[in-house]
Formats: structure tokens, C-alpha cells, sequence
């Protein structure tokens, strides 16, 4: 028997992925990174919830409040960085299970924290483990799915992911006023959530390996293997409709060096996802995180700060639910535009809201748009680069929302201190803004296109 034409192989992979249905498989693999994004969610959420809660245990007040609220987001910018571009050298399996694994056991960890310093640095650990968590999602789905269901199955991933945030505010409700087995309710948040990212590690030990990324780096009889397991199961579960003929398209460049995002064509979606990246997040966590206190500063108590946040909170499943009919019907950058134009204009009405219906019916309503674009901005980063630099581009840039995430509690606190929660809503929106301009200017289109015609 002659060896298999691996040049052949490597070149149909792509074609061979787009052209499939979706199968129990495509199902089984969205779960699995869904379940990863929820934790994910869950802990950038978490400080946030609980930072009104946490002075009772440790007396955390003025720079120590910001260090909790910040570690967390420090520790993410070096995950993303480091896991992404692990990701496209050693795969997105192996960095899947490095980003739980470290994740899961900081966070247990921090929930035994005898003082305001080790839980600092456990909440910065679980911060570098789930830190590449989005961007790596977003590049193995992208890798995974076919063209034409690539942002509706992702929106679904996120939907299942986005339950984590409001979890993380009943959560809150309904243990941090109580003990169990001895420990203060809110080390039950962290505990929970690092074991519930171990379950997830194990579940995930049986998703398959991107057969785009394998192809990439030359080992495509592994990537053919993979494919030939989807195209079963496409076979099998739509007896009776053979599967089109693929379109064999070249083979997919080496591994690239780090500098090739900063040459052309990629060099104008590496700024533009760059510029993105550093401003969206103040209006995106901006408010998910700095909510709770935000409510403090409205003259709320602790009780009723966290039933406000938790009804909010519930916003993003929501938000993310209903983007999935839109995904695959709306170009990608002008849902982002749009999306960002109605968070500008909701969280001027919260700001200004002082009544307990108001704050209710807007912070809702600004969580609910806030997904249709985190779900859009989502898809959209996972499509921009070729295979051999979807992961590395996407989290890189990802990297400096952590860190602007991080930086935001030393800006944004003083800001709502000093001037209140209107100006601190003026300036998410002059972020938001920056934003609008930055993707329309400079984004590319990619809705229902593949992704190898995107890269190009």
C-alpha cells in the first residue's frame, strides 16, 4: 500500500470541516468549552460580587480592596499571553488542560486564605490557569465548527458560559451571609468554583485534538483521522445525504514566528483588536465588576446591593441567548458597533438612575446588550488569523483587556469616589466610543465567510 498524500490531506482539511453539518460531536465539544467558559466567567465576576463582603473577614479597604479586585486580572494578562501562544506551538488540548488545571487548584486554594496577602496571590495563580480560557475557546471553535453555523455555535458555547455570571451573584445572595462547615460563605464562592473547573478538566479529556492546528504543523494524517470521525458521524446521523465534495484548498503555512501579527494583512487587525481590547473593558467589566459598588455609593446596603446585582447579573445569559438567531444574519463588526452604541447610552440612564426600579430595568438591559456584543467581539477575534496564529493573536490581544481590567478598580473607584456613579458612566462611555470608531475604521467583514478566505 503507497503512503497517503499527506501534502493532499493537509490541503482538504479545512474544506472537509466547513462542509460538514453539525453533528452530536460538534454538540459535545461546545459543551465541554462552554462548562470552561463558565467558571471563567464566574471568577472575573466574583470580586466584584464580593468586594463589599470581604471587609467583614479581612477589613479590606482603599488599595488592598483594589489589589483583590485587580490580582485576579493581572494574573489573566500573563495567562493569555503565555497559554495563547502555547496553544498554537502545542495545541489547544494540552493548553486547555494547563489553563483548568492551574485555575482549579489556586482557587481552592485562595478559599483557605488566612489573610488579605495569600488570597491576593491565589486569586493572581487562578488568574494566569483561566487567564487564556476566552481566546482559546474562541480559537478552537473557530478551528472545530463549519462556516456556516461558526457564530451561532459559539453564541450557544457562550450562553452556557455567561450562566457563570449570574451564578456568581445568587451565589453570593444566598451563602456569603452564612457558615458552612466552619468557613465564611464567601470561601465556599472560591472553593466551588475551582472545584467545579476540575470537572470540567475531566470532561474534557475526551475532546479531540484541532485538526486545522494539526494539520498545520504537518501532522496530517492525524488531522485526517479527527475529520474522519466528524464525517462519520455527519453519515450516521443524516442517513441518506451523502456529504458535498470538498473543495481542496492549499496547504495551510507552517508554524508562524510571533512578529508575522505585525506584518501584513495581519498587522491592521492586530491593531484594531489591540485598540479594542484596551478600552472595551471598561465598558464591558467596567460594570460587571464595579456594579456592587457602584449601588454602595447609591446609599443600597449590603443585602440589597447583592439582590440588584444578582437581578442584573442575569442579563448576560439572556443577552447572549438572544444573539444566537442574530449571529449568522448581521455582519460580525456592525453587531459590535451597534451593541456598543446601546451600552453607551444604558449606562448614562443607570448612572443617573437613583430609584430601585430604574437601576433594575437598565442595569438589566445594559447587561443584556453587553452580550450581543461580548458574543460578537467573540466569534469575531476567533476568525481574524490563520490557524497557525488564531490562538497567539487572539490572546495576546485578549491579554490587555485583563490588563486594562486590572488597571480599571485604580481608576474607575477613585473616579466614582470623588465624582460619583455618573461620571464613571461617562467615561465607559467615551470608551465605548473609542470602540466604535476603532472596528468600524479597521475591521474586517466575516460573516459566513470561511475561514481560510478571512485569513487571506
Amino acid at each position: 500500500m503507497s503512503a497517503p498524500d499527506t501534502s493532499r490531506l493537509t490541503g482538504s482539511i479545512n474544506a472537509r470541516l466547513d462542509r460538514l453539518p453539525v453533528t452530536r460531536r460538534h454538540r459535545f465539544a461546545l459543551v465541554a468549552v462552554g462548562i470552561g467558559m463558565f467558571f471563567d466567567l464566574y471568577e472575573v465576576f466574583l470580586a466584584g460580587t464580593l468586594a463589599t463582603v470581604l471587609g467583614k473577614d479581612f477589613g479590606i479597604t482603599g488599595t488592598a480592596q483594589k489589589l483583590v479586585l485587580a490580582s485576579a486580572f493581572v494574573g489573566a494578562f500573563v495567562g493569555a499571553i503565555v497559554l495563547s501562544r502555547l496553544a498554537d506551538k502545542l495545541g489547544r488540548r494540552r493548553a486547555f488542560f494547563l489553563t483548568l488545571g492551574i485555575y482549579s487548584f489556586f482557587s481552592v486554594l485562595g478559599g483557605f486564605s488566612v489573610n488579605v496577602e495569600m488570597l491576593i496571590v491565589c486569586r493572581f495563580l487562578a488568574g494566569v490557569g483561566i487567564g487564556a480560557e476566552l481566546p482559546l475557546s474562541d480559537a478552537y471553535l473557530s478551528d472545530l465548527l463549519p462556516a456556516n453555523a461558526r457564530g451561532r455555535m459559539i453564541a450557544w458555547a457562550y450562553t452556557l458560559g455567561f450562566c457563570g455570571v449570574p451564578a456568581a451573584g445568587l451565589l453570593a445572595r444566598v451563602i456569603t451571609p452564612h457558615e458552612f462547615l466552619g468557613l465564611a460563605g464567601w470561601r465556599w464562592m472560591f472553593i466551588l468554583g475551582g472545584l467545579g473547573a476540575f470537572l470540567c478538566w475531566l470532561l474534557r479529556r475526551a475532546l479531540p485534538e484541532s485538526p486545522r492546528w494539526l494539520a498545520s504543523v504537518g501532522r496530517a494524517e492525524e488531522a485526517d483521522a479527527v475529520v474522519r470521525r466528524f464525517e462519520e458521524a455527519a453519515l450516521r446521523e443524516n442517513p441518506g445525504q451523502p456529504l458535498p465534495e470538498p473543495e481542496v484548498e492549499p496547504p495551510p503555512a507552517g508554524k508562524e514566528p510571533f512578529g508575522a501579527l505585525f506584518r501584513p494583512p495581519w498587522r491592521r487587525r492586530t491593531v484594531m483588536l489591540w485598540i479594542f481590547q484596551s478600552v472595551q473593558t471598561f465598558g464591558y467589566y467596567g460594570f460587571g465588576t464595579l456594579v456592587p459598588l457602584v449601588l454602595t455609593a447609591k446609599g443600597y446596603d449590603i443585602v440589597s446591593t447583592l439582590t440588584f446585582t444578582a437581578v442584573t447579573f442575569l442579563g448576560y445569559p439572556v443577552g447572549s441567548a438572544l444573539s444566537i438567531p442574530i449571529m449568522e444574519r448581521v455582519e460580525r463588526k456592525f453587531l459590535i458597533i451597534a451593541a456598543a452604541l446601546g451600552m453607551l447610552v444604558l449606562g448614562l440612564a443607570f448612572g443617573y438612575a437613583t430609584s430601585p426600579t430604574p437601576i433594575i430595568v437598565f442595569g438589566f438591559l445594559y447587561t443584556v446588550v453587553s452580550n450581543l456584543f461580548s458574543n460578537g467581539f467573540h466569534v469575531y477575534s476567533g476568525e481574524l488569523f490563520p490557524t497557525t496564529l488564531r490562538a497567539t493573536g487572539a490572546g495576546t490581544a485578549y491579554s490587555l483587556s485583563r490588563l486594562a481590567t486590572a488597571v480599571m478598580p485604580f481608576v474607575l473607584i477613585p473616579l466614582l469616589n470623588a465624582a460619583g456613579p455618573t461620571a464613571v458612566f461617562a467615561a465607559i462611555g467615551v470608551a465605548m466610543l473609542i470602540v466604535v470608531v476603532d472596528v468600524a475604521w479597521l475591521g474586517p467583514r466575516t460573516t459566513g465567510r470561511g475561514l481560510t478566505s478571512i485569513a487571506g
